[in-house]
């Protein structure tokens, strides 16, 4: 009798390791493509230092070479991180899944321990090379260089080279990496760009880059801080699965229910456990280990109708309101505005998360152009899968002809000189696969996307409506100042009397924001009034800075005096409200027969608006 079919298949089934899967299936990692595979390298070796840097609380200083030889590149990533202790950089390098993050529930770059060792398993297969890495802890500890290649078959490191070398840095961590790819210019897919947006969400790291050709391009840091250092923290109970929950209950070392819901999960305390076991109608004393999915179906239902705390977001670092609009000017310093908006913490599956998104407009794109997108996830940029990533969804369903951008039919990209950068911070983005490319469509998620892009684009909108109230005012200034001089002339003329100073009747006719200085001499001294008038439809707050080389006698009301070698600035603060009027009044002397200049400074108001005259002795000097 013939063995069963079962049994001979049996035989032929045998178990793989992590790296031999890898070695088959490089794609679900991103090395899918010559061009791609470059920067996939770059991108995680990028990733692991800022991480080390952060994590120990070094301002990043990255210097990133790329050569090229033969259609064989050379891929060089150094920090100046704490670098790694001697026994660990084999595994760190040289074994996928390897890492320190996984199991912690805190916002990171890497969370798999595959990233790093991932590029050398690449670049090992491509070119048969091995991985070159020196590393040191300290100015008094010697630095490690190590070559290392992975054994697909377990999953382990495999040594060429051992020994101690002289290294210039105090601390920190050096990778060269040899692969085939290809080099590309020009592309919004290209290391470039992505050390560039790397550059904007990390805005306290300073990273050297120095392309094939030897062009090198500083990307300076805007802040000289660190962004606050995220904790960890346990899961929140909003949106946690079934299957999660059963999985703690089985792992769990509390007894009794209300316990275990006070001691494996965040923002629940006494009050709160009660009344998710009231609400579930459980008992909080009932023993956790004798509870099953029917009991876990409750709680699931009970975190729902529950008003819970949000999750603390000491776990996440965003990158905050400031930083993102630092971040933004320092590599689009030409743009004209900037804004940015950082939503609070939110909650999927127990995952909290933070969305932030910014816009610069006015960059050097053409009108007809659609916008730049940058996506990132955990500070780190997104380059590929645009269609696919929740972010894109959320951009094209909003109508931005309602914030002054240009958009076919309503629905997909905007055109026009801007850039809109969307950041989700997490202890998990879900992202659609392995090679971390899109973030997942999730509704919470999408939802704060659009939240966050509304407000960001509402700011937008109030300026783009702004300039083009200023614009129109100009257009009509321009045309009432060709007119009234010229009507002025032609009443002095029929009626034989001096007109007034046509520079007042305009500034009313415009709505504009009048100060008017008047200087009249006295016997001893000189009377300077400044007025001010409030012609637009706003109040204005503004500050009136005069410098004054000649002796101030009295000054009404009381300014405030910044003193100079050969100067004296006096300043006011003053608030108007539309249609409203206020005066400075000044005694001021002179030397003999010299006349005072008086010339007020004025900031607060666009400049469109205002309107600076004179009458009295030094009206001409203006």
């Amino acid at each position: 009798m013939e063995d069963p079919i079962a049994e001979s298949l049996a035989e032929s089934q045998k178990e793989i390791s992590v790296a031999e899967f890898f070695e088959r299936n490089r794609q679900m990692l991103g090395f899918d493509s010559s061009a791609r595979s470059l920067i996939t390298c770059v991108k995680e070796g990028v990733d692991n230092s800022l991480d080390a840097c952060e994590e120990a609380g070094y301002l990043p200083d990255l210097y990133i070479e790329i050569t090229e030889k033969n259609d064989e590149y050379k891929v060089v990533i150094e920090d100046n991180g704490p670098g790694v202790i001697k026994k660990q950089i084999p595994k760190i390098f040289g074994k996928l899944l390897y890492g320190s993050r996984f199991h912690k529930f805190v916002q990171s770059r890497g969370q798999q321990g595959i990233g790093i060792s991932a590029a050398v398993l690449y670049g090992q297969l491509t070119t048969g090379k091995s991985a070159r890495i020196i590393s040191k802890i300290s100015p008094d500890d010697p630095a490690h260089l190590y070559e290392i290649n992975i054994n697909t078959d377990t999953n382990e490191p495999e040594i060429t080279r051992d020994e101690v070398v002289d290294w210039t840095r105090p601390h920190g961590t050096r990778i060269e990496i040899h692969l085939t790819g290809m080099y590309v210019k020009g592309r919004r897919q290209s290391i470039y760009n992505y050390l560039k947006t790397t550059g904007i969400a990390n805005p306290h790291a300073r990273i050297t880059f120095v392309e094939p050709g030897e062009k090198r391009t500083v990307f300076e840091r805007a802040v000289n801080e660190l962004p606050p250092k995220p904790k960890e923290i346990k899961p929140h109970p909003a949106g946690i699965e079934l299957g999660t929950l059963l999985k703690m209950m089985r792992k769990t070392e509390s007894r009794q229910l209300n316990a275990f819901l006070k001691n494996e999960f965040t923002r629940v305390g006494k009050t709160t456990a009660q009344e998710i076991c009231e609400t579930a109608n459980l008992k909080p004393q009932a023993e956790i280990k004798k509870m099953g999915r029917k009991e876990a179906k409750k709680l699931i239902n009970a975190f729902k109708q529950v008003n819970l705390i949000s999750p603390p977001t000491d776990c996440l670092s965003p990158m905050g309101r400031d930083r993102i609009e630092k971040g933004l000017s320092k590599e689009y310093p030409e743009a004209e505005y900037i804004t940015a908006t950082t939503r609070s913490a939110s909650v999927y599956s127990g995952n909290p998360f933070i969305v932030e998104t910014g816009i610069a407009y006015g960059i050097q794109k053409p009108e007809e152009e659609k916008i730049d997108l940058l996506r990132l996830a955990n500070r780190v940029p997104l380059l590929y899968q645009r269609g696919g990533c929740v972010t894109t969804k959320a951009i094209k369903d909003i109508d931005w002809r309602r914030y002054e951008l240009n958009q076919s039919g309503g629905t997909g990209i905007p055109k026009g000189p801007a850039v809109i950068m969307i950041h989700v911070a997490s202890t998990n983005v879900p992202f659609t696969s392995e090679s971390k490319d899109a973030i997942a469509n999730v509704e919470q998620i999408r939802n704060e996307v659009e939240r966050a892009v509304r407000e960001t684009a509402r700011n937008l909108k109030k300026y783009l409506k702004r300039q083009k109230r200023i614009s129109q005012r100009k257009s009509k200034r321009n045309v009432i100042q060709k007119i009234i001089p010229d009507m002025a002339q032609k009443l002095q003329k029929i009626t034989g009397k001096q007109t007034k100073n046509t520079e007042q009747v305009i500034a009313k006719i415009n709505n504009n924001f009048l100060v008017t200085t008047n200087i009249t001499k006295n016997q001893n001294h000189h009377t300077a009034t400044i007025n001010l008038e409030n012609h637009d439809r706003t109040k204005k707050e503004i500050q009136i800075n005069l410098p004054l080389t000649d002796q101030l006698i009295e000054a009404k009301p009381k300014p405030k005096k910044q003193i100079s070698e050969d100067h004296i600035t006096l300043q006011w603060n003053r608030q108007l409200s539309s249609g409203e009027k206020d005066k400075l009044k000044l005694k001021i002397k002179t030397p003999k027969n010299q006349k005072p200049n008086i010339k007020p400074q004025i900031t607060g108001i666009p400049k469109e608006i205002l309107t600076i005259t004179q009458t009295g002795e030094n009206q001409n000097d203006q």
